[in-house]
């Protein structure tokens, strides 16, 4: 789908849309609960809608009303067969794997770049423990009961791997210990899967910094949860406010652990001339980043920038791409991103999203700068299925193009 933005200057309030890494992972807790768990806030975005149909895919049973899910726990056992149909929501995928691994054969499947964005730390941790692995072209499939140990683990390559260990482990019969080398980067994200898991009343220790001991046989107890708002996508709002905008985000935790509350004092230093900015414990703030130092102008440098190449899309190389559009040039190393100072023009074609929500959230911010069309925008459903429809009711100018 098209979208045709004219040049707008966006004003009003507007309430933050729920955590996507708050809501996968109490969805995941009240799914592994005994007895029924309900949760507030859980949106219809297409990552959400993966992880519902996993877990019920798994044996849990649950009811959406609204933005509310109440949930009972699976019985037991992962389904022989069962399929778990990950969509392109790389969370969902990682999460899974472990806590679906009690013996059974079950299989995965996904869009071909989240199958190209791989697995590579399980295949090394659960192959060398008697899990067997087979690939092909349209999903993955592992048969074999996890078990209790010492799981050591890269810190520079995703958090997600950590939190999958994190959730299955407690629920074996021995105890088991993951270890994170560093560096260790999203190290946020590792806090929040500890505290949702505290939550629901499972308890991990960390000895050493980065070093987890896991004590087997505890159980989930359900309960009643609110997911609080998204710092991720609220910064793709409040990034409208230093180009000309006035938009007050409400809903949002001031004091969060979500990584990416850092949105606003790097908008801060992104006023400076030639600000540096280290983003790898915040990859998901890169597109807006990039956006933002392409629109004021002064040129940045972001280091950490490496694992953006193994999200939704190659985010360094993309963004690049389309600020050339806007006559912006960037310049890409192993792990740095350089934003060159210069002054936006309209781009002369189509913009492509790439299938990436955040690209799509970038590049409207600079359309609303220098007006602009932009194919695939129907990417932001992945976390953000309201987006234009809340930039509307903000005044962004905005018409479908067939």
């Amino acid at each position: 789908m098209k979208l045709k933005i004219s040049p707008s200057r966006l004003c009003g309030e507007i309430k933050a849309p729920p955590s996507k890494s708050y809501a996968h992972r109490m969805l995941i807790c009240a799914a592994l609960a005994e007895g029924e768990s309900r949760i507030s806030g859980i949106s219809g975005s297409e990552d959400m809608l993966a992880t519902l149909d996993c877990l019920e895919a798994l044996g849990a049973r649950y009811e959406k009303c609204g933005d509310t899910v109440t949930i009972a726990g699976r019985p037991g056992k992962t389904p022989e067969g069962a399929v778990l149909r990950c969509r392109e929501s790389g969370s969902t995928l990682r999460f899974m794997i472990p806590l679906a691994l009690t013996g059974a054969s079950v299989r995965f499947e996904g869009t071909p770049r989240l199958l190209e964005r791989g697995i590579g730390i399980y295949e090394e941790l659960l192959g060398g423990k008697g899990i067997e692995i087979t690939k092909d072209e349209g999903g993955i499939e592992f048969c074999g009961k996890l078990t209790a140990g010492e799981y050591v683990l890269r810190g520079d390559v995703s958090s997600q791997f950590v939190s999958g260990l994190l959730f299955a482990l407690p629920t074996l019969s021995d105890d088991s210990v993951i270890k994170v080398l560093p560096p260790v980067e999203s190290r946020a994200y590792i806090d929040i899967t500890l505290g949702v898991l505290h939550s629901f009343g499972i308890e991990i220790n960390e000895p050493e910094p980065n070093a987890f001991s896991v004590r087997g046989r505890q159980r989930y107890i359900a309960g009643e949860k609110t997911v609080e708002g998204d710092w991720s996508n609220a910064a793709a709002l409040e990034a409208f406010n230093l180009v000309g905008g006035s938009v007050r985000v409400t809903g949002l935790d001031a004091g969060s652990i979500q990584g990416d509350r850092v949105c606003l004092e790097y908008f801060e230093k992104l006023k400076a001339p030639g600000a540096k900015l280290d983003i790898s414990n915040c990859p998901d703030l890169g597109p807006v980043l990039f956006a933002l130092a392409a629109a004021l102008g002064q040129g940045a440098s972001f280091t950490g920038t490496r694992r953006l190449r193994i999200k939704e899309s190659d985010r360094a190389a993309v963004m690049a791409n389309q600020l050339a559009a806007f006559d912006i040039e960037t310049e890409l190393y192993d792990n740095e991103v350089i934003i060159k100072p210069g002054t936006l023009k309209a781009p002369a074609g189509t913009l492509s999203a790439h299938n990436d929500h955040r690209i799509v959230m970038a590049q409207t911010l600079l359309c609303s700068i220098t007006g602009g069309v932009i194919d695939g925008v129907q990417a932001v459903r992945k976390s953000y299925p309201n987006y234009f429809a809340d930039l509307g009711s903000l005044g962004l100018e905005a018409e479908n193009e067939a």
